[in-house]
């Protein structure tokens, strides 16, 4: 009997350690597992796009476009033409009765050249470097194809009064902008002598006229004194006129 009785309380002591353990287990299972709430992601935390002022921060991409703001303003083009005018006298002897007539901006770029005498524009200036001096420098004479030569270059005239109109167009006939210019008028009086005629002429709505400043070098040369103020040869190119004439007063007068 007693044997019995030992024998139900070891089995149900048994029984009760095993419940024991498997709650137990259960248990630290349990405090090992996230909630299943936690695995679903929470809105506070998701990834959100970034904000603009960080999208600010990213390199900006070039796109090739001009920038708009650098953009000339065709509109602000005037039309019209400026005129240059003066009485010219044929000079007998060598090295003489070369000229050019130009126009720079006033940062001193060539603009356009509106004449240049054939001899020197064709080749002379390279048997005689004094001939148009000035404008074969600045024109770049000696890197000029035929074809340039050609347009700009024309053949000693005739006494008498000389004109020459400037279209308000550079060297690739596009229309220039409103503005100062200055015109110049270079003339090879004998050898190293010459004379400079310059003003500068405003582009704008107005009409203008000036009357351009001559400035005479005199140098003597290997062979020859230099001139003076009462040589015959300073009235190779008299007087130089500038007359700027907007289009809207052309056809109204």
């Amino acid at each position: 009997m007693k044997k019995r009785t030992f024998i139900f309380a070891f089995a149900i002591m048994v029984l009760l350690l095993t419940l024991f353990a498997c709650t137990d287990a259960d248990r630290r299972t349990a405090s090992h597992t996230p909630p299943a709430a936690s695995l679903t992601p929470d809105s506070t935390h998701a990834v959100l796009p970034a904000e603009p002022s960080e999208q600010a921060q990213q390199p900006e991409i070039p796109t090739g476009q001009p920038d708009s703001t650098h953009t000339p303003d065709t509109s602000a083009a005037i039309n019209g033409e400026v005129t240059i005018s003066f009485d010219y006298e044929r000079i007998s002897g060598p090295a003489s009765n070369q000229y050019a007539v130009w126009i720079e901006d006033m940062e001193g770029n060539l603009i356009k050249t509106l004449y240049a005498s054939q001899w020197t524009a064709r080749g002379g200036y390279t048997t005689r470097p004094d001939s148009i001096a000035l404008w074969a420098e600045k024109s770049n004479l000696a890197s000029m194809s035929d074809y340039e030569v050609d347009a700009v270059s024309g053949a000693t005239p005739s006494a008498g009064t000389q004109s020459y109109i400037w279209d308000l167009t550079d060297a690739n006939d596009s229309i220039v902008y409103p503005g100062e210019y200055r015109i110049f008028v270079e003339g090879t009086l004998r050898w190293k002598n010459y004379v400079l005629f310059s003003c500068v002429i405003t582009i704008s709505g107005t009409p203008m006229t000036v009357q351009a400043d001559a400035d005479f070098v005199y140098e003597a040369s290997d062979r020859y004194d230099a001139l003076t103020s009462g040589s015959p040869e300073n009235a190779m190119i008299g007087a130089v006129t500038v007359s700027f004439v907007p289009a809207a007063e052309r056809s109204s007068s």
